[in-house]
């Protein structure tokens, strides 16, 4: 499958090694090794990017920007053709790009200390502070909708008519506690009309996963770019929230597990902080904590509207998966509520 891709990119075959790589869930990705260094190989899932053209043209002209404008910005965009294409494409088989491999570069899946936190914060903070300058209308909606919180609200209201009754009668409890805390969905309409808020580049999926570290663990930029949109900053420090706080991901059936850590909070605000905070507003600085809000309760209502429509987007590995990952995301979301007041106080101070 991957031979015409290769050749697409100039590779000799007898002088190379294509392996899988990483722990992505939506993209296919390969690490090819070769006597002239070694590159990253995806093949773009067409099944949740639906115009995988649209991402090429943002990626483009970001680069096209940080070229102008802030050349020594370590961008991770991909490489072209022989043919000086973008993305190779092929018939029947999908969309691919090509990466170069940043040498002395890692991941890490898991935030294990504040250091990693703030590393990540930052990067994501001057991955949009230095594209302040960019023209926003230029970038395409690679995924429509998928941080708009009054749809989801809309989609779950939807399945409490026309979903599985057993289901919904089993979910009692997560159903009062979405509906219970709609003001969330009012706030962020007011964000959303507020002209205080400011729609800027974001990358919507701020995984500690994808940001490149050095030997160090110093970071050194972000990558997986495809979700890069317009979008609002509680997108992105939400995202941060809901993943580097706890100790546990959204699978962990233990919800005595569940915790937040202020010590990863305080990281997060201090390195994103360190880079936006002359770029938001007051009335954005004062959201910082309803950005955790907003991301969490968000990906509850996904969970258990999927399980109400009997696992139908996400899927199911066991029974009650959805209902499991609702229920995590739940405590998380009273956990933070928790630590809302010292959250805003560790805001002010900063």
């Amino acid at each position: 499958m991957l031979e015409a891709v290769i050749d697409a990119y100039g590779f000799s075959k007898g002088d190379i090694e294509v392996k899988p790589f990483g722990s992505g869930l939506i993209n296919s990705t390969w690490l090819i090794t070769s006597d002239n260094g070694n590159f990253i190989l995806q093949r773009i899932n067409e099944h949740v990017f639906k115009k995988p053209l649209d991402i090429a043209l943002n990626l483009q002209a970001i680069k096209n920007y940080l070229s102008s404008n802030f050349r020594n910005y370590l961008f991770a965009g991909p490489l072209p053709t022989i043919n000086n294409q973008e993305m190779y494409y092929e018939e029947g088989v999908g969309y691919f790009r090509l990466f170069p491999f940043i040498k002395g570069s890692h991941t890490i899946d898991v935030v294990e200390a504040p250091d990693q936190a703030f590393e990540a914060a930052k990067q994501f903070g001057q991955f949009t502070r230095i594209l302040s300058g960019f023209d926003t209308s230029i970038l395409k909606n690679t995924l429509p909708d998928f941080h708009n919180l009054t749809l989801r609200y809309a989609q779950f209201s939807e399945a409490l008519k026309q979903g599985n009754p057993l289901r919904i009668k089993e979910s009692a409890t997560i159903i009062h506690f979405i509906q219970e805390n709609a003001d969330i969905v009012s706030d962020y309409e007011k964000i959303k009309n507020n002209k205080h808020f400011q729609q800027r580049v974001t990358h919507h999926d701020t995984k500690i996963s994808n940001v490149l570290l050095d030997e160090k663990n110093k970071g050194l930029c972000v990558i997986d770019l495809d979700t890069v949109m317009r979008g609002f900053f509680i997108s992105d420090v939400g995202d941060m929230m809901r993943t580097y706080l706890c100790p546990v991901n959204e699978e962990e059936h233990d919800l005595t597990l569940i915790e937040v850590r202020t010590p990863f909070f305080e990281a997060i605000a201090k390195g994103y902080l360190g880079e936006m905070k002359s770029q938001l507003s007051e009335e954005e600085k004062q959201s910082f904590v309803y950005s955790g809000k907003f991301m969490i309760y968000m990906q509850t209502i996904r969970f258990i509207t999927d399980y109400l429509n009997n696992d139908i987007y996400y899927g199911s590995k066991y029974p009650g998966q959805n209902l499991v990952r609702a229920n995590n995301q739940y405590s998380l979301f009273k956990k933070l509520l928790e630590k809302e007041t010292i959250f805003n106080e560790i805001i002010s101070k900063l």
